[in-house]
């Protein structure tokens, strides 16, 4: 049995994600998704909590014939150390996949195989453009998976990223409280 690992923040899961679980789901038996950055959330950059993307990412998910596994992974800013943190968090796995040219390096230097995969509509399918246009108020649900819709409804994640967006007027950045 062979068991793939992938890791995101899923700010969120959009279409691009979910043709890498596909992808991904017809090379191995099971696939672990890793959401990153756990600990973060109520900022642009991270609007959505760990526990909301594992419903968003557990829902598409559910549609797989693949046995699958969701789970927070916290940063932890010591990239040394950062796969065996991540081992440390999830099932055992075989492969990760990544474009990302950190993770790949990282994964590398631990042994362990690195699969790449070609981006789907990065054009479009970048979790920064589809917060952009979310707080803008510009159509984004045909980016993202109907689960992910149904989750952001759910718990008025919209109204959320449009608060947190808004400028106060002083020289606050996203990380002020």
């Amino acid at each position: 049995m062979t068991r793939g690992f992938y890791i995101g923040r899923f700010q969120p899961f959009h279409d691009g994600h979910r043709e890498m679980t596909d992808r991904i789901a017809e090379e191995v038996d099971e696939v672990v998704v890793g959401i990153g950055s756990a600990d973060a959330s109520h900022t642009v950059r991270n609007p959505f909590t760990a526990g909301e993307r594992i419903m968003m990412v557990s829902r598409v998910l559910d549609e797989l014939d693949t046995q699958t596994y969701v789970v927070p992974i916290e940063d932890i800013d010591r990239n040394s150390v950062w796969v065996g943190h991540i081992q440390s968090m999830a099932p055992d796995f075989d492969v990760a996949y990544s474009n990302n040219p950190l993770v790949i390096r990282l994964f590398e230097e631990a042994g362990i195989e690195v699969r790449q995969s070609e981006m789907y509509n990065r054009g479009d399918l970048k979790g920064s453009r589809i917060r952009a246009r979310m707080i803008e108020g510009k159509d984004w649900e045909h980016l993202v998976p109907d689960a992910v819709v149904d989750v952001i409804d759910e718990i008025d994640g919209l109204e959320r990223l449009r608060r947190i967006s808004g400028d106060d007027g002083g020289d606050a950045t996203e990380n002020d409280h």
